[in-house]
């Protein structure tokens, strides 16, 4: 027997004629929660198996970043003050550019400070990024959305039967209804819910969520209001790998919601956790198979291992895109300095693109690259889209070249002046640098020593560069 809606639809994409089936996974109501103990033993490393059922790649026409730094970001560091938030909005407002290319950022409405936090960032007048919060499935809850008169909100909907069994002590059914009741009192106000899957990377896909967002596209067609569904990968158990079996697969979740649940890619949201590295590849796959927007939290930060990070999904935009649409990249710096003056938080060195160390070498070989032509060891222009020309760190292994490099960097030097391996002030310095070092010194030379010892010896050779 075949309840199923089935429909021949144009790809225009692919320009092939596709077969759509909607309908076609009914409700599968346990006695007993579906733990997938296979892949997830929990007394072993979690397992990824393949059946080698691949889907197509499907990247949407438009593609989009949204934010959680001050909602799933505050939840492991200290509360933003309401300016701090407030001033990182400003610049996710400038990182976003013209085409509001970071779309939405979500806030707490617990606390009085996000309360106060929502009510200036609106009053910015900014149509990107969109204010919208996020709330429990509790009835309570929408009162305070009501309240702020946003006109979005997230609704926790954990969807694993980790979640529903053993935390909301419910079946499957009770679950789906009672979140259905809720998304229908919003949908009654003139909301438009977010619903954020919590656990889908360990949910029964077919058996639970294909259909609960079935139920809540016909929803969506019965009140004319927007639904979204937010794949919230929130044990980063997600995997890229074509032919993985759901559900740790990324390309086989996002295809299940587009082409059996019937949502559009515009209402598909990834948020992913970094537990297993694969936030950003991840992020990236969710774009690839057809989700419109991925989740994300400045410079990774939140809860365990963190969110995948902001900045990472502005490249990998731009690298999918080949255009950056506007985005103003140089505000990444600009933030990680604020979040280090201002807030005290501590960038790990050796992050991509924001940490003191991304693009600094301290192998005398690269320097030697690097001053000959600097696309050799640079990954772009990091001076133009960053604000951060590839830097050398002196140490023992730099070389002549790399204190060559370092001068160049730090001081004007003319144009009818050369100063390369051989010249008397590179030389001066590097044996400074190698008594150092012969004298048991194990940490790398600050900038502070290198222009105290460099204006002792332009001093001693009669010369003089400015700083820059």
């Amino acid at each position: 027997m075949d309840n199923g809606k089935r429909a021949v639809r144009m790809n225009h994409s692919s320009h092939l004629l596709q077969l759509e089936e909607f309908n076609m996974y009914p409700l599968v109501d346990v006695d007993n929660p579906n733990t997938f103990r296979d892949l997830f033993p929990y007394s072993e490393v979690p397992k990824v198996a393949f059946n080698d059922r691949v889907v197509p790649h499907h990247m949407p026409d438009q593609i989009w970043i949204t934010d959680t730094t001050f909602r799933d970001g505050q939840q492991s560091r200290e509360p933003y003050t309401t300016e701090q938030m407030v001033t990182i909005y400003d610049y996710l407002h400038r990182l976003g550019g013209p085409r509001g290319l970071i779309r939405q950022c979500e806030f707490f409405l617990y606390d009085k400070k996000d309360r106060e936090a929502v009510e200036k960032c609106r009053e910015r007048g900014y149509r990107y990024p969109e204010v919208t919060s996020w709330i429990r499935a509790s009835h309570k809850d929408f009162q305070l959305v009501k309240s702020m008169g946003l006109r979005e909100t997230g609704i926790l909907v954990s969807c694993s039967d980790y979640h529903i069994f053993y935390k909301l002590h419910m079946t499957r059914k009770q679950a789906m209804e009672h979140y259905l009741s809720v998304v229908k009192e919003c949908l009654e106000m003139g909301i438009s819910p977010r619903c954020h899957l919590e656990d889908i990377t360990r949910a029964d896909i077919y058996g639970y969520v294909i259909p609960f967002c079935y139920e809540l596209m016909r929803l969506r067609s019965e009140y004319g209001i927007p639904i979204k569904v937010r794949a919230c990968d929130t044990m980063g158990y997600g995997v890229n790998y074509p032919g993985a079996v759901i559900p740790r697969s990324v390309p086989g979740i996002i295809y299940g919601l587009m082409i059996h649940a019937g949502v559009p890619s515009s209402l598909i949201e990834w948020h992913g956790h970094n537990d297993f590295y694969k936030a950003v590849s991840n992020s990236t796959t969710a774009w690839l198979y057809g989700a419109s927007s991925v989740n994300c939290s400045l410079f990774g930060i939140g809860e365990r291992t963190g969110n995948t990070p902001l900045e990472a999904m502005v490249f990998e935009y731009a690298q999918l895109r080949g255009t950056l649409d506007g985005m103003d990249t140089t505000v990444i710096t600009e933030l990680a300095e604020y979040y280090k003056k201002e807030l005290g938080y501590e960038i790990p060195p050796q992050t991509p693109f924001v940490g003191e160390q991304f693009n600094v070498t301290r192998a005398g070989i690269h320097a030697d690259g690097l001053m000959k032509n600097e696309e050799i060891y640079n990954i772009f222009d990091t001076g133009t889209y960053l604000n951060r020309p590839p830097e050398v760190s002196i140490s023992n292994t730099s070389g002549v070249a790399g204190i060559a490099v370092w001068i160049h960097n730090h001081y004007k030097v003319p144009e009818d002046m050369v100063i390369d391996k051989k010249s008397d002030l590179v030389l001066m310095l590097k044996a400074w640098v190698d008594e150092q070092y012969d004298n048991g010194r194990v940490t790398v030379v600050t900038n502070k020593e290198m222009h105290r010892e460099t204006a002792r010896a332009m001093e001693a050779l009669g010369m003089q560069l400015e700083r820059k």
